[in-house]
């Protein structure tokens, strides 16, 4: 077996140093096994230094299709990040490739999620008259159309909206970007607020103070995530939403919509920007969990 050597030092480590327990030894030394067999036999790579992202996504895909737990799924990426950590350590390897692999959610933690009548009254909510409310709608919008991370949105600057081809480059996790389609109704609400509003808050004001970033305060200052977080619980409660509102939950509804409506899975892992199609599969947990409900409420034998 190639790498015979290197997991051999890893799982002595695991044991003696970290002072796991026989079981968990065991489990890790057959997760680790199965990875280095893919990675030397199939991707006919030789050198633990060789390895990248891709690769271990390459891997993944071969567990998503066995039908393992996502619990055996999540344990088996520890595992292979924590392989790839010593080889680093150890001088085997310069990067750590698994460090940006995220972990799936266990399904019996399915995200809640608004159905699409809630989202259009959150949306419809502010006051879009006035500066604040236009800027909020604008913030609610983009929220929905592009399934952003609310970091992601309190970063994102002009130079990054390319509405002539209808796209927002957005700079996710660990710096990487990707390109979101933005949709009409969004981009329009976007351009009228960046129009129409946002000047009125850089002026008589620095303004290198904002930074370029898209969405500011009345006082000229980049919004902070507190701040979006306010606009949305404060719709939200105007909307009579009863559920738990929260910026994240526009990123929960926004995949299991498209993925209620046929949109393929691998599109919306880039929409997203997970590292792992692992991570958007809970969605599609939640899409069954639907189908679930419809089959027990119209089947007349369920």
């Amino acid at each position: 077996m190639h790498y015979k050597k290197e997991l051999k030092r890893y799982l002595q480590f695991i044991k003696l140093e970290k002072n796991l327990s026989e079981n968990s030894v065991v489990s890790y030394e057959r997760d680790l096994r199965r990875y280095l067999k893919f990675i030397a036999d199939d991707l006919r790579i030789k050198k633990l230094s060789g390895v990248t992202l891709h690769h271990i996504e390459k891997y993944l895909e071969e567990l998503s299709a066995m039908d393992l737990a996502v619990s055996s799924i999540a344990r088996n990426i520890s595992s292979i990040r924590s392989f790839h950590e010593f080889a680093v350590v150890e001088g085997i390897a310069r990067a750590n490739p698994a460090e940006l692999v995220e972990l799936p959610k266990k399904a019996q933690n399915l995200p809640e999620v608004l159905d699409q009548d809630e989202v259009a009254a959150i949306i419809d909510t502010p006051n879009r008259e006035s500066d604040a409310g236009i800027r909020n709608a604008a913030i609610l919008e983009t929220l929905y159309a592009t399934g952003m991370r609310v970091s992601e949105l309190t970063s994102l600057e002009v130079d990054n909206l390319i509405f002539e081809i209808g796209f927002i480059r957005v700079i996710g996790k660990g710096n990487k970007e990707r390109l979101v389609p933005v949709g009409e109704v969004a981009q329009s609400a976007l351009e009228h607020y960046i129009e129409v509003v946002r000047p009125k808050f850089l002026s008589d004001k620095d303004p290198h103070k904002a930074e370029n970033k898209v969405f500011l305060s009345q006082r000229g200052n980049p919004l902070s995530r507190m701040s979006i977080w306010n606009v949305v619980n404060d719709a939200a409660e105007r909307a009579g939403i009863e559920k738990n509102v929260y910026p994240h939950i526009f990123r929960h509804s926004f995949a299991t919509h498209l993925l209620e409506g046929g949109a393929d899975l691998r599109a919306v892992q880039e929409m997203l920007g997970h590292s792992s199609i692992l991570t958007t599969e809970i969605y599609t947990h939640v899409d069954r969990s639907l189908l679930h409900q419809v089959h027990k409420e119209f089947h007349p034998r369920a």
